[in-house]
């Protein structure tokens, strides 16, 4: 289970250019994104560029060298990682590259192409599986199941999600409360390309008069009481993924800016003139309906038809009988483990209950 390797970006990096235009000519043929480097200071600005998933980097380089750059860019993105080469093929060398963060060595001159292209894959395979996993690591922070109880009786969602997670379109969710649309952007996200943050924000829970700082940011001096400058959400959400929940709570104000956004990637923070640029996939959702709101003149229909680019539609727990079933017992079984009291069976009378029960509060009231 790997990556595509046309949603795989490398950066190679030497100062011996000959170098840089083989294994730039191998990945290329195998069907990567490559850009090279002749120095580990031209590395660093095409790495914000770029935003590549793996470097490989000669071990030594003049100026910045190569355990240099590997240093400076783990501390800071720590989701890039490198493979090393070098000349100086000695244990002590391929420990300490070992010991920063590199993942793999390759000594130089090259010998074999299948070398370089096993020990990309690897990397590749590597970090498609912390990706899945990541999914799994936020469901256990909440206390949530596994993928597969949780969007069970819901498998076309399922499958919705892993499709458009290969892409870079807006996503609105829709949804009762509590059926679980907070994960499915999770997972959206996890699934993707994309290196950066998953930042979210509820837009019923800020106040009118802050919503647009905290979206756009602000300047110092912009409004009584914002005494330094603050980067909004879009801002810290650069190559990642915004979620805004309960879009349809989005003043009218703010909706006129962020369809901007939707529409130009620019935006301004409050009080400020330069134009900012963000590379932030956009999530939405809402529990209500949209087209209403449009016919009260409380969202705009132009934004809406923005968001709406591929609608995912979670249904509501009553909708999903054998799914109950399911997260009842995996969830008595938490339990049980967790009191360290064992339950072997719901009782038939109980599970009828369960099953004739409404559940307005869906998943969450479970």
């Amino acid at each position: 289970m790997t990556m595509e390797p046309n949603n795989f970006r490398i950066l190679v990096v030497d100062d011996e250019r000959s170098l840089t235009v083989l294994l730039t000519r191998i990945l290329t043929r195998s069907g990567y994104q490559v850009k090279s480097a002749s120095s580990g200071i031209k590395a660093l600005s095409i790495i914000d560029e770029f935003s590549p998933n793996l470097v490989i980097t000669d071990l030594k380089m003049p100026g910045i060298s190569g355990l240099d750059l590997l240093k400076k860019v783990r501390s800071e993105k720590p989701e890039i990682d490198f493979i090393i080469l070098t000349a100086y093929a000695t244990v002590e060398n391929a420990v300490e590259a070992m010991k920063k963060g590199a993942l793999d060595y390759l000594i130089k001159p090259l010998k074999d192409p299948d070398e370089l292209r096993i020990a990309v894959s690897r990397v590749s395979e590597r970090q498609t599986l912390m990706a899945a996993n990541s999914i799994w690591r936020d469901q256990l922070a909440e206390g949530l199941p596994p993928t597969d109880v949780l969007f069970a009786g819901m498998e076309e969602v399922w499958r919705e999600i892993q499709h458009v997670a290969k892409t870079d379109a807006t996503v609105l969710l829709q949804g009762e409360s509590g059926t679980g649309k907070s994960l499915a952007a999770k997972a959206i996200h996890h699934l993707s390309e994309r290196k950066g943050p998953f930042v979210e924000l509820n837009c019923a829970a800020i106040p009118e008069t802050l919503i647009e700082s905290e979206l756009f940011g602000h300047e110092k001096g912009a409004f009584t009481g914002a005494i330094k400058t603050k980067r909004g959400k879009f801002e810290l959400a650069q190559n990642g993924t915004i979620f805004l929940d309960e879009i349809g709570e989005m003043p009218l104000s703010a909706q006129a800016k962020f369809l901007r956004i939707l529409q130009e990637r620019t935006f301004e923070r409050v009080g400020g003139t330069n134009t900012l640029t963000t590379r932030a996939r956009i999530i939405a959702a809402t529990n209500q309906d949209l087209m209403t709101g449009i016919r009260e003149k409380r969202f705009r229909e132009d934004l809406y038809y923005r968001l709406n680019v591929f609608p995912v539609n979670l249904p509501p727990l009553r909708k999903r009988l054998g799914a109950i079933q399911k997260l009842t017992n995996y969830l008595v079984q938490s339990i049980s483990m967790r009191v360290g009291k064992k339950v072997s069976e719901i009782s038939d009378d109980s599970l009828k209950q369960i099953k004739s029960y409404e559940w307005p509060g869906n998943m969450r009231e479970l």
